[in-house]
């Protein structure tokens, strides 16, 4: 039943917007009130800040997942507190992350609607998907890789890093991954802090605004000047946002099997 309903969704958006699909759409700019014209600047805006949320996220995410469980306390206190924060942190709606970002990085910091401020955001959201996938692939690591390394001489800083991290980045990847589809398809947290309603321009800096792919469908669908017009855009769009997600997960797939036969 999961995989027909996945089936008929996916059905759906290929079979209404595979139509508009062509490399001029692919390739330029809205044109015509976004009647007219492609999503280049919404992809390129997309990827910005894929790519800027996952600079933030990885290495606090990691770092913390390996702190919490290869050196810290277990049953002590702080890592339950920190574990407590991290899941309530997790189960904040987003629109609220939204208004955080707007109040710290687009105002009181200065950083302005812009990239830096729209990646921060999005960063601060997919941290806590970072560190719970990235402990539970370390936690997966049999006890024995640690008391081997250690037995053989191995400080625990070489035993994390040659010996733990290799065998559960197959499994981090996977939380990785997560992370880049949740940030991919957001929408509250980049409307207050990154967005633009039409910008028919690449980003020249970090301190530029961007179009982005779940904004420019949101604005197309809902509050465009041709509804009607649009509404082949706006599949098309999703589909697209879709195919992105799709090939990223592909990728990590990929990355995943090629370092589980290395360190198998």
């Amino acid at each position: 039943m999961v995989v027909a309903i996945l089936f008929w969704i996916l059905g759906f958006i290929v079979f209404n917007g595979i139509g508009v699909i062509n490399w001029n759409f692919l390739t330029t700019a809205p044109t015509d009130g976004m009647t007219g014209g492609g999503i280049f600047p919404a992809i390129v805006g997309t990827l910005c800040l894929i790519a800027g949320s996952s600079i933030v996220a990885f290495p606090l995410g990691i770092f913390s997942a390996i702190y919490t469980s290869e050196y810290a306390d277990n049953n002590g206190w702080f890592v339950k507190f920190i574990r407590i924060m991290t899941n309530n942190l997790g189960s904040i709606p987003s629109i609220i992350f939204g208004l955080f970002g707007m109040a710290l990085f687009v105002n009181t910091l200065g950083f302005g609607d812009s990239i830096i401020a729209g990646s921060l955001t999005l960063g601060l959201l997919t941290l806590p998907l970072v560190i719970r996938t990235t402990e539970e692939a370390l936690k997966a690591v049999p006890d024995t890789f640690r008391i081997g390394s250690l037995a053989l001489g191995a400080t625990k800083l070489q035993t994390v890093y040659k010996i733990i991290l290799p065998s559960a980045f197959p499994n981090i990847i996977t939380g990785l991954i997560l992370a880049i589809g949740r940030v991919s398809g957001e929408t509250a947290p980049i409307l207050f802090t990154v967005a633009a309603y039409f910008l028919p321009k690449l980003p020249q800096s970090l301190s530029d605004q961007v179009m982005a792919l779940p904004y420019h469908l949101y604005v197309i669908a809902t509050s465009g000047t041709d509804l009607e017009a649009t509404r082949p855009i706006a599949y098309g769009t999703a589909l697209v946002l879709i195919m992105i997600v799709l090939l990223m997960n592909l990728l990590a797939s990929f990355i995943r099997k090629k370092l589980k036969k290395q360190y198998d």
